[in-house]
This record gives C-alpha cells, sequence and structure tokens, in this order.
C-alpha cells in the first residue's frame, strides 16, 4: 500500500453501509486495545496553521484521533451556498494525511450527533468558543463516563479571514 493509498484507507462516508462496517470493525478493535478514543469536527474547508495546532493538540488527549467531516452538503446548509471552497473528497484526503489521525469520516447532516452515537469516543473535543454543555454529543460522551475538552484556538488563522485575504488580491 503507498502512502496515498494509506491515507485513502482513513476516510469513511458515514452514510455508506461498507464504509460503517469497517468503521465498526477500526472501533472494536480500537477499544479491544484500550485506545482512548478522542473526536473531534468541522468544516476544515482551507487547511491552516490553525487547524494543525487545534488537531494536533486534539490528538494529544488520548491514542485514536477520529474526524467527523462535514461533507459538501452540511457545509453549504451551515455557511452558505459559496461555500466549501474545497471539496470534501480533497478536504479528507487533507485531513486523512495527517500522521496523528486516524480515521476521518464524512457525514451528511448540520451536526455529528448520530455519529458520535455510533463512535461513542473517550474524549469529546471542540474549540473554547463553545461551553462544554453546548457541544453536540456531550450527554453521549458523558453518560459512558467519558470527558469533554475545549481547546484554544490560535489566534491570527481561519478560513474566513484566508478567504478576505485572497480577495483583496
Amino acid at each position: 500500500m503507498n502512502t496515498n493509498e494509506f491515507a485513502q484507507s482513513k476516510i469513511f462516508h458515514f452514510s455508506k453501509e461498507e464504509d460503517l462496517i469497517k468503521l465498526k470493525r477500526h472501533l472494536a478493535f480500537w477499544k479491544f486495545k484500550n485506545q482512548s478514543i478522542v473526536f473531534t469536527n468541522g468544516c476544515f474547508d482551507i487547511i491552516h496553521l490553525g487547524h494543525i495546532d487545534y488537531l494536533s493538540k486534539a490528538a494529544d488527549n488520548g491514542n485514536i484521533l477520529i474526524i467527523g467531516l462535514n461533507t459538501d452538503k452540511s457545509v453549504k446548509n451551515i455557511k452558505g451556498e459559496k461555500r466549501p471552497i474545497n471539496n470534501e473528497e480533497t478536504r479528507a484526503l487533507f485531513l486523512a494525511s495527517l500522521f496523528f489521525v486516524d480515521a476521518v469520516v464524512l457525514f451528511d447532516e448540520d451536526t455529528p450527533y448520530e455519529l458520535i452515537k455510533t463512535i461513542t469516543p473517550d474524549i469529546l473535543i471542540k474549540g473554547s468558543d463553545y461551553k462544554a454543555e453546548e457541544i453536540v454529543g456531550n450527554d453521549i460522551v458523558k453518560s459512558k463516563g467519558g470527558k469533554i475538552i475545549t481547546i484554544d484556538f490560535l489566534e491570527g488563522y481561519s478560513t474566513t479571514s484566508i478567504i478576505e485575504k485572497i480577495k483583496l488580491i
């Protein structure tokens, strides 16, 4: 398996039955090995230093990092018709190419609630712009004794600010 195939093997579509079966197989293995599963989610439209900082800090909180990635349809619902800039396949491969990311799961819904219910992570992470009790899926994680963690964003980095800079060129 070459490097690109390895990255591709870490990408799953929550809405595809065969991918869901593969994801559940990975989850069973990781849980059998007592690996601490960390989950976070987002659009990750234009990958930048702020994303890398956030995701690497998230990965440091456990053994396995799973990223829920909004599909193009989901991003349009949340951010508007002009987004995403990069399509879901591109965004997923960027994320899966990071050595500290173990799985990227694309989901169509506006929130990853059903995905979190399926994964049942030990640790749920979002940016510190959220309060722990506001984070989607916190009830699922807390009910099994898991932790909710918020991480500060790296100042000066956002997809919106990058888009605005590009518009000025």
